[in-house]
C-alpha cells in the first residue's frame, strides 16, 4: 500500500508502477517541448480522433520543417498499432521518431531540421 500525493490510499502496486512509467514518459515529453522551443519551434499534442495510435507530438520547427515523436518510457516500445501508423507515416515520407532518452533529443531535432533556423 502507497498513499499518491492527495492522500489517497493505493493498495495496487502494478498502480504505483504505472504511475512512475506515466511520470517518466512525461517528463521526457517536457524535456522534448523545451528543447523545441529553445529552437523558436513548437510541439503540440497531436490527438486524432477516429485514427488512434498517432504518434505523441507533431514538431514544427523553423523553415516548414516537420516530424513525429512517440514518447515512451526508457526501453518502452511502440505498440502493435502505434508501429502500424508509424510505418504509415514513414511511407508517405514523413521522418518519425520513438524517444526513450532524452539524450535522443538533440539528434531527433537535428534530424528534423533544428540545426537550420531558430535560436
Amino acid at each position: 500500500m502507497y498513499k499518491r500525493e492527495s492522500g489517497e490510499e493505493v493498495h495496487d502496486r502494478h498502480t504505483k508502477n504505472e504511475e512512475n512509467k506515466t511520470m517518466r514518459e512525461k517528463t521526457i515529453e517536457q524535456k522534448l517541448v523545451q528543447a523545441v522551443k529553445a529552437k523558436s519551434g513548437i510541439a503540440p499534442k497531436f490527438v486524432s480522433p477516429g485514427f488512434s495510435g498517432v504518434p505523441d507530438r507533431l514538431i514544427l520547427l523553423p523553415d516548414g520543417k516537420c516530424g513525429f515523436v512517440e514518447v515512451k518510457v526508457p526501453g518502452g516500445k511502440p505498440r502493435p498499432l502505434q508501429e502500424s501508423r508509424i510505418r504509415l507515416l514513414r511511407r508517405l515520407g514523413f521522418l518519425v521518431f520513438v524517444l526513450d532518452d532524452e539524450i535522443q533529443i538533440p539528434h531527433i531535432l537535428s534530424e528534423i531540421g533544428g540545426d537550420s533556423g531558430g535560436v
